[in-house]
């Protein structure tokens, strides 16, 4: 009996051992879920330092605002439309500058707003591949994407292609440059000063 009632206590003391982290666990969890303030929303691998343009559509979150959280696209002027502050400039910002603004102007009419506004699609981020090409057309813009990353995304050249000729077309301060682009000459390791990195709304042209 003696060495029933052991094994019984040993049993006991396991149990209440066990007990102990799994109901730490769960008070963690609901103090978490208790927390006072914002949900985080941003992603992480949402870019601080990118740039919204034209066609991006932006999430916009108020803290306890339902009526002022929307998604919203970036009209090709550069601008967004939010109720209270109608059009707000949001092209050329990064998100946290545009959180800031946005912040600062519905003071007028929230107590203490706290904002956060996540890029939930790019669609400023774009280049254009044109000419003798497979699959002519726009494609993402993807970071520090080269002239023969890009020309890779189009299916590869027709028949006709004169590859020696590529160029690239680039507007900057309102005056258009062409950049000159061999791809035989690069795919054999030479000129490849040539493969310059792309910027938005770079055409690529194959004659």
């Amino acid at each position: 009996m003696r060495a029933i009632l052991e094994k019984l206590g040993l049993w006991a003391v396991l149990a209440c051992a066990l007990a102990v982290p799994a109901q730490a666990q769960k008070n963690a969890t609901e103090g978490n879920a208790n927390t006072n303030g914002p949900a985080q929303h941003q992603p992480a691998n949402q870019d601080p330092n990118y740039i919204i343009g034209g066609q991006d559509v932006l999430d916009i979150s108020v803290w306890k605002e339902p009526d002022l959280t929307r998604s919203v696209p970036v009209r090709p002027d550069g601008k967004i439309s939010m109720p209270l502050l109608n059009d707000v400039q949001a092209a050329g910002l990064t998100p946290s500058q545009l959180a800031a603004q946005i912040t600062e102007s519905l003071k007028k009419f929230v107590t203490n707003p706290q904002v956060t506004v996540i890029v939930s699609a790019i669609n400023s981020q774009r280049v254009y591949v044109l000419g003798e090409v497979n699959r002519a057309g726009a494609y993402p813009l993807l970071p520090q994407m080269t002239v023969l990353q890009a020309l890779s995304s189009a299916g590869g050249f027709t028949q006709f292609a004169n590859s020696k000729k590529i160029y690239v077309m680039r507007t900057e301060n309102g005056k258009q440059e062409k950049y000159p682009f061999n791809y035989n000459a690069v795919i054999k390791g030479k000129q490849s000063e040539q493969n310059i990195v792309l910027k938005p709304g770079d055409t690529i042209v194959i004659p």
